[in-house]
């Protein structure tokens, strides 16, 4: 039984932030009914190449972007711009604890799904909104997108090379840290739930997470009134920590404190250099951080890659590979960890998936099934759901209501 076994929620949501959050409610045990447009359905079922291929069907094809946030969802095709659509959201709405969208500010309002008309009718409902800036302030009605938050919240003025142009990070970090912070707020209103009886409304911003997740530096600034820098790999506080190269493949070393670098030197073969007057602290090393990096630098490039690793790991200093996702996918530990599993589709076959990294020891997270085709769900969910009978299902389906 996962942890929130019978907790049902309905997921207006679309693209990343929205369905990473539901995502992980289904791999916590919620059931997830993922509302989607009628012929198109998420952004994200375009967002290829590349594509998983149908089984023995290849005209059916879903995009791996989607494949990575919708795993453990049902999908119902419904067009919510139809009064009969709206009304079956509504009816969805009283039978969910939980509402999850991403729609502009005012954007569901118009069909009488906002949070104020939802509540009225179950004042128990979570309603939980996912957007760009916020739903006030002055840039409220601008659509949100992770790479212009990340360039706005400070993200990529930090991220690249101290001489080189600001970067981006590999992956829509803001976008994932919303959706996480969303889960973080959706749990909360639960529990609240329980000790009042009363649901709420989560206004969650793509922007206050980016300037949340500053963490440190965000600090640096608010204690110095000082920008911090550009640092690359390296870290503004702390030397060495950062990546080099060996002979035959790059490596990251991060030696947090004195007696790592002490250790760090005696492997490299030069122990009295972590007592050198001008590195035997932390503070010392970021001082004089260029000469000392390019010692060290000088010689990390003399040893094997392998070699140089497993005699720091020997000696308890932190260091790693800088791996391809080839390499991670094959790595032992994440092998061990069963990061990467499959899931079955009576659509698509076998599906490639990775796994929920929470561990919980007595409500295992689990995979949930496979990634939806859209509106594969629909009926069920009329019928189970709604109770709708086969009739009246043909019925919206004449009228497009339901794909």
């Amino acid at each position: 039984m996962g942890a929130l076994d019978g907790v049902m929620i309905l997921d207006l949501s679309r693209v990343l932030a929205g369905p990473w959050c539901t995502q992980l409610l289904a791999d916590l045990g919620a059931r997830v009914i993922k509302v989607e447009r009628p012929g198109e359905g998420d952004d994200t079922r375009a967002w290829g190449p590349p594509w998983h291929e149908g089984a023995g069907a290849p005209e059916l094809r879903m995009s791996s972007y989607f494949m990575s946030a919708n795993r453990g969802k049902q999908s119902v095709a419904l067009d919510i711009s139809q009064p009969e659509g709206a009304a079956l959201v509504r009816a969805l709405a009283a039978k969910c604890d939980v509402l999850v969208e991403n729609f502009k500010v005012g954007g569901l309002a118009k069909y009488g799904l906002g949070y104020a008309a939802l509540s009225a009718l179950d004042s128990r409902l979570i309603y939980c909104s996912i957007t760009g800036f916020g739903q006030d302030g002055p840039y409220a009605e601008r659509p949100g997108y992770d790479f212009v938050v990340q360039g706005l919240g400070g993200l990529m003025g930090l991220t690249g090379v101290p001489d080189g142009e600001p970067m981006r990070a590999g992956v829509a970090i803001t976008d994932l840290m919303t959706g996480m912070y969303a889960v973080s707020g959706i749990l909360a209103a639960l529990l609240h739930r329980e000790r009042t009886g009363r649901g709420q409304h989560i206004d969650v911003a793509l922007l206050d997470v980016q300037v949340a997740a500053m963490a440190n530096q965000a600090l640096y600034y608010l204690v110095t009134e000082q920008n911090p820098g550009r640092h690359g790999n390296a870290h503004a506080s702390i030397v060495p920590y950062e990546a080099f190269s060996t002979r035959n493949g790059d490596i990251t070393v991060a030696a947090g404190n004195d007696g790592q670098f002490r250790r760090l030197c005696a492997v490299l073969g030069e122990p009295a250099l972590a007592f050198d007057a001008d590195y035997a602290t932390n503070a010392g090393r970021v001082r004089r951080r260029d000469a000392l990096v390019a010692h060290l630098g000088a010689l990390m490039r003399d040893w094997d890659q392998a070699a140089l690793l497993a005699a720091l790991e020997a000696q308890g200093v932190p260091a790693g590979p800088i791996n391809t996702l080839a390499q991670v996918f094959a790595d032992p530990q994440v092998r061990h960890r069963q990061m990467a599993f499959t899931q079955t589709s009576a659509v698509f076959g076998e599906m490639q998936a990775v796994r929920c990294p929470l561990r919980l020891s007595d409500a295992e997270p689990g995979g949930g099934c496979a990634p939806p085709a859209l509106g594969a769900d629909t009926e069920a969910v009329l019928r189970d759901v709604l109770g709708l009978d086969p009739v009246q299902i043909a019925a919206l389906r004449q009228a497009r209501v339901v794909g």
